[in-house]
């Protein structure tokens, strides 16, 4: 069955079998504009994904990419660990590279994993439509989305986004603010246009009475929520907002340095609630109100899916795991405010 289906590829392709093979094998001695048609035939002829995960599988490495957006953000550090965790049981390492939320280095990072063979591959995507993962699976490299949930054709862990920013603006709102900022980064990023749509829908649901001020910054960093705050601090008071909810607790932490800086007062002149509940956001100067994700969980479940799939991938099926958020409230949006 492997022989016929690497002929029909070769076929498809116009190339030799030996040319598939060394595709799948060693692509990188294999020209772009080969290994294209190659991918387009594996693609075309998807029933061949399995056979070769297959016949490949013996020749892999004990090691799983771990590849993040952002490795200076604890909530990352705190799934990698759970992931850690998991793969140590099962004498297997796990290697962790940072994307830094550029397409091209996520791309560099997936090429080198697989030209290293690994086991598979656990990313959080930089963009929602990313047609080279698919052509990873394609090539025999099992991959889960982490922090992001899937079309069905991986396997994926995530936390309700939408629900988390609902709750979050709710909980603004509930509080009588009435002028509300959301502090997010670039909106390609699914967790951004998530978590934007939920405290969107819980501003229109308080039927009008609600204004939502939407900015962007070009990273989801301290920097990032710095540059939101500077902007938000130099409105005039009767047009600044009341509330800000950041999209994760980074971006709270620099916009609450921000609100420092032009001496406004959190939560008594502007309310902060940010997202992931990483462990700075009860240590900040203002204890940060924040939607609490569970890390290592989502790392834990993410390699388990992993491991599944390597170890039977012919009955494995994918699925998609979604956690739900919770609010934890401290001081920086505890007040209640006279709507």
């Amino acid at each position: 069955m492997a022989t016929r289906n690497i002929k029909e590829v070769a076929q498809l392709a116009r190339v030799s079998v030996g040319t598939v093979s060394n595709v799948l094998n060693r692509p990188e001695i294999v020209s772009p504009a080969t290994r294209e048609r190659v991918f387009e035939a594996i693609k075309k002829l998807g029933f061949v994904r399995n056979e070769v995960a297959r016949h490949l599988r013996a020749g892999r490495s004990r090691t799983v990419g771990l590849v993040v957006l952002d490795v200076a953000n604890p909530f990352f550090v705190d799934v990698a660990q759970g992931a850690e965790s998991v793969a140590d049981e099962h004498d297997t390492m796990v290697v962790l590279c940072n994307s830094a939320g550029d397409p091209g280095r996520e791309r560099r990072h997936l090429d080198q994993l697989e030209q290293q063979r690994v086991m598979g591959i656990l990313v959080t995507p930089v963009e929602m439509d990313n047609p080279w993962l698919e052509e990873l699976v394609a090539r025999g490299t099992p991959v889960v989305l982490v922090d992001s949930p899937a079309t069905g054709r991986q396997c994926s862990v995530a936390v309700d986004d939408r629900l988390g920013g609902q709750i979050a603006g709710a909980h603004l709102i509930e509080r009588g603010h009435r002028r509300v900022a959301f502090a997010g980064g670039p909106p390609s990023i699914k967790q951004v246009a998530d978590r934007h749509a939920g405290i969107a829908g819980a501003v229109a649901a308080a039927g009008g009475a609600v204004e939502l001020m939407t900015c962007t910054a070009p990273s989801m960093t301290v920097a990032g929520g710095r540059i939101i705050g500077e902007r938000v601090a130099a409105l005039p008071p009767g047009e600044r907002p009341t509330a800000a909810f950041c999209a994760n607790d980074m971006m709270a932490l620099g916009f609450l340095q921000a609100m420092a800086t032009h001496g406004l007062r959190v939560p008594e002149d502007l309310a902060i609630i940010g997202y992931d509940d990483i462990d700075f956001a009860a240590a900040a100067a203002v204890p940060l109100s924040s939607i609490r994700q569970p890390r290592e969980l989502l790392g834990r479940t993410a390699i388990d899916l992993l491991l599944e799939e390597v170890a039977e991938p012919e009955q494995h099926r994918h699925r998609q795991v979604i956690f739900q958020p919770d609010l934890v409230v401290r001081k920086s949006s505890a007040m209640r405010r006279d709507p």
